[in-house]
C-alpha cells in the first residue's frame, strides 16, 4: 500500500569516518528513520553507536553479501526492500562499496560525477582488477576510453585530463535500478545515457539556527579553507594570492582536513613568506570546524576541475552564515548571485587578491552573502524534504528494476544481433 513504510538498507561510510557523505547520512537519519524501516550498512568495522538509537546498524562484506541476508533475521519471503549505495571520490571509504554496487541491484547515490581518481587508487590498492576497469571502459567509452585508461595506468598519460574526458560515473551504476543525483548537470549525464531513471534531490543539511557570529570588524581578515583538499581545491592559488596582498595585509588562513601533499604547502607557505599566517589543524571535529567558520571572514571553496559535485563544505558555511568564494563552473556557477562570491576558471590568482582587497575594506559585504546563504539553506536544503524523496525513490525502486532489467536486455541483443537493426525499427529500442 502507497501508506505503509517502505524497507531501506542505507549503505554509506559513517560517522566517525573521516568524509562528509558520513555526516550527511547522520544529517538525514532522524527524518529518515521517521519514514522508513531502516537499517544502515557499512563495510567499516567501527562505527558512532549513537547511531542505533535511529535503527539498526549491520556490517557487511561487498565481496560476499547477498539480497536475502539483508533481509531481517535472513527471513525468506520476506520483503527486501531498497538498497541505497552511497559512492563518492575517495577510495579509502567507497572502494568496497563500488565492488557492492558492481554485484547488487541498488539505488546508486552519486556524489561524484567524475569517479576516475577513485578507479585508480581501487587499482593500485588491489581492490579492482585493472582488467575489469578496463573492460568497463571500453563497454561505456570505446577504444578512445579504454586506451586513455591504459595510458593512464601506465604513466604517460594525465589522471586529470582522463577525468575530464571520461568521467567514469557509469562503472558504478552497470547493475542499479535507478542513480541519484545532487546537481542538475548529474542528473542530466545520467539522464543522457538513457538506461536508469535519474532522480535528482537538492543535497541536505540541517539548519542549527543562523550561527552567533564572532566576526571582528577589526584586527585581521581570518580566513578558512577545509575538507578533503586535492590539487583541484586550489590551496596553492589561494596561498599565492595572499603573498601577492604584500606584507603588509593583516590576515589568518586556518585551514582544516586533509591536505593530499603537506609538506609541499609547508614549503610553499616558507617559500612565499606567509608561514607565520597560515595554520595547519588536520581533521578536526564538525563543532570546531564550525567555530572557525563562525569567525571567518571569508571561506575558500574553490573547484577546478569539479568532479560534477553538490558541495555538503557549501552548506555548512551557509550554516554559519559565513561567506565563500567558488569556483564559477558546475553547481557552483547556478547558485544565486547574493549567496556566493564567484571566482573565474582562467585567472583565479588576480581575482582572488582583488576580492580580499573588496573584503578588507568593506566587511560588511561578506555578512549580507552569509546571511543570504543562509536564507537558501533553510529554503532548499531541509532534511525532511529529502527523507520524503529517499521515500519515493524506495517505492519506485520494484518498477524502475524491473525496467533496467529489461533494458539491459535488450541493449546486449541489439549490440550481438545482427538483425539488431529490425528490431530497432519495431520499437524494442523504446524499453531504453
Amino acid at each position: 500500500m502507497p501508506g505503509d513504510r517502505p524497507r531501506i538498507h542505507w549503505v554509506s561510510p559513517l560517522p566517525p569516518a573521516e568524509t562528509d557523505i558520513a555526516h550527511y547520512t547522520r544529517r538525514i537519519l532522524p527524518e529518515l528513520a521517521e519514514r522508513a524501516d531502516l537499517t544502515l550498512w557499512t563495510d567499516a568495522e567501527t562505527w558512532d553507536t549513537g547511531l542505533e538509537s535511529f535503527c539498526p546498524v549491520r556490517h557487511l562484506d561487498p565481496q560476499r553479501i547477498v539480497p536475502g541476508q539483508m533481509r531481517p533475521n535472513g527471513v525468506r519471503g520476506d520483503r527486501p526492500g531498497t538498497v541505497f549505495i552511497n559512492i563518492g571520490n575517495a577510495w579509502c571509504f567507497h572502494a568496497g562499496l563500488l565492488a557492492l554496487a558492481r554485484r547488487l541491484p541498488s539505488v546508486i547515490i552519486l556524489h561524484d560525477l567524475a569517479l576516475q581518481e577513485m578507479f585508480l587508487d581501487t587499482i593500485h590498492n588491489d581492490l579492482l582488477a585493472r582488467d575489469t576497469y578496463l573492460a568497463a571502459m571500453h563497454r561505456w567509452y570505446g577504444d578512445n576510453g579504454k586506451d586513455a585508461a591504459r595510458n593512464v595506468l601506465d604513466g604517460t598519460q594525465s589522471a586529470t585530463e582522463l577525468g575530464k574526458r571520461f568521467p567514469g560515473f557509469e562503472l558504478a551504476m552497470e547493475n542499479a535500478g535507478a542513480v541519484l543525483t545532487h546537481t542538475h548537470a548529474a542528473a542530466q549525464a545520467v539522464a543522457a545515457r538513457g538506461i536508469l531513471p535519474a532522480y535528482r534531490l537538492d543535497l541536505p543539511f540541517r539548519a542549527t539556527g543562523a550561527a552567533r557570529s564572532d566576526r571582528s570588524m577589526q584586527g585581521p581578515l581570518r580566513l578558512v579553507q577545509f575538507g578533503h583538499i586535492g590539487p583541484n581545491r586550489r590551496l596553492e592559488q589561494v596561498l599565492e594570492a595572499l603573498a601577492g596582498m604584500g606584507p603588509d595585509f593583516d590576515f589568518v588562513l586556518d585551514i582544516a582536513g586533509k591536505i593530499w601533499n603537506p609538506d609541499l604547502i609547508d614549503a610553499r607557505c616558507n617559500a612565499l613568506g606567509i608561514a607565520g599566517k597560515v595554520r595547519r589543524h588536520g581533521y578536526i571535529p564538525e563543532a570546531d570546524l564550525d567555530f572557525l567558520l563562525s569567525r571567518a571572514h571569508l571561506v575558500f571553496n574553490l573547484r577546478h576541475p569539479t568532479m560534477g559535485e553538490a558541495s555538503g563544505s557549501q552548506l555548512r558555511i551557509w550554516n554559519a552564515a559565513a561567506a565563500s568564494v567558488v569556483t564559477d563552473q558546475g553547481w557552483y556557477h547556478h547558485l544565486p548571485e547574493d549567496t556566493v562570491f564567484r571566482m573565474p576558471v582562467d585567472d583565479d590568482v588576480t581575482g582572488l587578491r582583488t576580492l580580499l582587497e573588496r573584503l578588507d575594506k568593506d566587511r560588511s559585504i561578506g555578512q549580507a552573502l552569509g546571511a543570504a546563504g543562509y536564507e537558501r539553506l533553510v529554503e532548499r536544503h531541509g532534511p525532511a524534504d529529502y527523507a520524503d524523496g529517499i521515500v519515493d525513490v524506495a517505492r519506485a525502486f520494484e518498477s524502475d528494476i524491473r525496467d533496467a532489467f529489461l533494458a539491459s536486455a535488450a541493449r546486449r541483443l541489439l549490440s550481438r544481433s545482427p538483425e539488431g537493426d529490425d528490431l530497432k525499427r519495431r520499437g524494442l529500442a523504446r524499453l531504453f
